[in-house]
């Protein structure tokens, strides 16, 4: 389902010369600075509010646009890492000279796709600076938006600088990028004529390995390009996507995971649900279910939950006589359990394109992740050992002493939801206040982390992944808006009412529909390409918008499990040395066991709708 764009021989470590190692120095410190304020920005809001003397003119405004520089810069970062965000993985299966070509032919279309990118941001820009648009404090608004074309260039440059390990390979592709550029400027055909080859160049350059944004944004340019339209639309939509005030949570929130996964939180985590559950039978199970849901609950289900726990609940599993197969089903499957509670980032991205309350998409997901994650504990419970003598004592003490040690970590999400749900803090004040508590839990509480040494270097890979992300948000966003200018949304409503006459066989198709999506697509782009396809036929059919992205979601989880490219497949291939063959039969149970969750959630709407109409209707 997603991967990382990598060259050949990325593994091969070359020394930086002293100017670019500072150049790049210069750039992580940019993006801690970014970060490190739009932490600052809303706290001293909740603080100004409460009657200190904190706060800014225009918070809010900065805020947005400070979201905007930080998925530039996470862009950039993760394009001169090659780490951004690709669906295929096709490249990871070839050697030798097929490996070169692929990552040249991929590279060289990403770059000729990212530049033009670069150039319809630049008209944007011009465009904005006549208006002459400002900030709070008379700041010119395009300085900031400026960020765009820059980006966008360097991605560009460094796609192609990737694309090959040699000189000579690099001149070829900047060769043929150059060449591409001139067929694009001056067609020999008129744009229309190209259209069906360059989408068949698209899907090669996606197959073998472009990041996903190039996919996304590519499709758009080229079917704008094909219509004669001006590409300033596509990051005019980027930009109202990435500044929408609610999107600031998505790197607050995704910061307070990273500060918990790269702290001595999952090792606290893990023993005080070994000394409270570990005794039962089946104990392990649980512990594996519910850790994994924590961490992905704020990690946002990007994969560093089964990377950062797997290497230490294995054993856990193996010593308790699960077998390996079914240890490594267990981890594979828990890998996505968290996504439906809050502050999980779906949620708020689902809520954003949607159009519904966030409060309600967090109310509405608690119910699920619950029942998600029973029938995980009740598989494992079933699969434990049975033996009673193998299975340690319960002891009271140790278990108290385990909540002790822990217990910042166990008020983490209390502090997130009564800051969220509360009147004095905004939903990404609320989440600045998580990140700050955070990290001051993991710095000056327990001393995991070093301000100087380890908080940025966290930061820096936060930002990264956060800027695969808001690249792949904002460059979707062009395509949705093409296919809604298309009417695609009423095409597809018509289609949907006249074909299936029930709701409940509506709801089955669209089970099966959004597994094969969440097989193959990338959530986060599923999620601004679909939902404004799915959200009015589900209106049609007379479903609650927000029960619908708790279906959509959850279909999304089971998605992270689909053969043959699931995230988590490949993930835990990947972490635990296993042929994905392995991985794929392995995770079958747990495949059959979430697909009755699915099932539960999409039949018994109620289990979403209670709490939404309980405390917020």
């Amino acid at each position: 389902m997603i991967g990382e764009s990598r060259a050949p021989n990325a593994a091969i470590t070359v020394a930086k010369p002293r100017w670019l190692a500072a150049a790049h120095g210069c750039e992580n410190w940019l993006l801690v600075l970014v970060l490190a304020l739009m932490v600052v920005l809303p706290v001293s809001e909740v603080l100004r509010r409460l009657g200190l003397p904190f706060g800014i003119h225009g918070a809010d405004d900065f805020l947005r646009h400070l979201t905007l520089v930080a998925g530039m810069l996470g862009g950039v970062i993760a394009a001169r890492e090659n780490r951004l965000l690709a669906l295929s993985s096709l490249p990871q299966f070839l050697t030798g000279w097929k490996k070169q070509a692929a990552a040249i032919i991929s590279g060289m279309f990403a770059a000729l796709v990212t530049a033009c990118l670069a150039v319809a941001a630049s008209q944007f820009v011009l465009g904005e600076q006549e208006a002459g648009g400002k900030l709070a404090y008379h700041i010119p608004t395009w300085w900031v938006q400026a960020a765009m074309p820059v980006g966008f260039g360097l991605i560009a440059w460094r796609l192609l600088w990737h694309s090959a390990t040699t000189w000579r390979g690099r001149a070829l592709a900047i060769g043929l990028t150059v060449v591409a550029g001139g067929v694009v400027s001056h067609p020999p055909f008129t744009p229309g004529q190209l259209l069906i080859p360059a989408l068949v160049m698209l899907i090669i350059a996606t197959v073998l390995g472009a990041p996903i944004f190039v996919t996304l944004g590519g499709t758009a340019a080229i079917l704008f390009w094909a219509r004669g339209a001006p590409l300033a639309s596509i990051p005019l939509d980027h930009y109202d996507q990435v500044t929408n005030p609610i999107l600031a949570m998505v790197p607050l929130f995704t910061l307070a995971g990273y500060f918990l996964a790269e702290s001595g939180a999952s090792q606290r985590l893990v023993r005080v649900f070994m000394a409270w559950f570990g005794h039962i039978r089946g104990g392990p199970a649980v512990v594996t279910a519910l850790v994994c849901a924590f961490f992905t609950t704020f990690t946002g289900g990007s994969g560093v939950t089964i990377l950062a726990l797997g290497g230490m609940l294995m054993p856990v599993l193996i010593s308790a006589k699960f077998s390996e197969r079914n240890a490594l089903g267990l981890l594979t499957g828990a890998g996505s359990l968290g996504i439906l509670f809050p502050p999980c980032l779906p949620l708020i991205l689902y809520a954003l394109v949607a159009q519904v309350s966030v409060r309600e998409m967090f109310l509405g997901g608690i119910v699920p992740g619950v029942v998600m994650v029973a029938l995980v504990i009740a598989w494992g419970v079933r699969v434990g050992a049975h033996d009673v003598s193998e299975r340690p004592r319960f002891d009271l003490d140790a278990a108290r002493a385990a909540i002790w040690d822990a217990k910042w970590e166990l008020l983490l999400p209390v502090v997130a939801f009564v800051t969220f749900f509360s009147r004095f803090a905004l939903p990404t004040e609320a989440a600045a206040v998580t990140t700050l508590y955070a990290l001051f839990t993991q710095t000056v509480v327990h001393r995991d982390l070093n301000v100087r040494r380890d908080v940025p270097r966290v930061m820096v890979e936060c930002g990264l992944l956060v800027g695969g992300i808001l690249l792949i948000l904002g460059t979707a966003m062009g395509f949705t808006n093409f296919l809604i200018t298309e009417h695609a949304p009423e095409k597809l409503v018509d289609w949907a009412t006249a074909t299936i006459h029930s709701r409940w066989l509506f709801l089955l198709a669209l089970n099966v529909v959004l597994i094969l999506v969440g097989g193959l697509i990338e959530i986060y782009a599923a999620i601004v390409v679909v939902v404004p396809l799915l959200v009015p036929v589900g209106l049609a059919f007379g479903i609650d918008p927000v029960h619908l992205g708790i279906i959509f979601l959850v279909n999304m989880e089971l998605g992270y499990l689909a053969p043959p490219i699931g995230l988590n497949l490949l993930l835990a291939s990947y972490r635990f040395n296993k042929p994905i063959v392995e991985v794929m039969r392995a995770v079958i149970p747990m495949l059959l066991v979430q697909f009755v969750g699915v099932l539960l959630v999409t039949y018994l709407p109620l289990l979403t709708t209670f709490l939404p109409s309980l405390f917020t209707r």
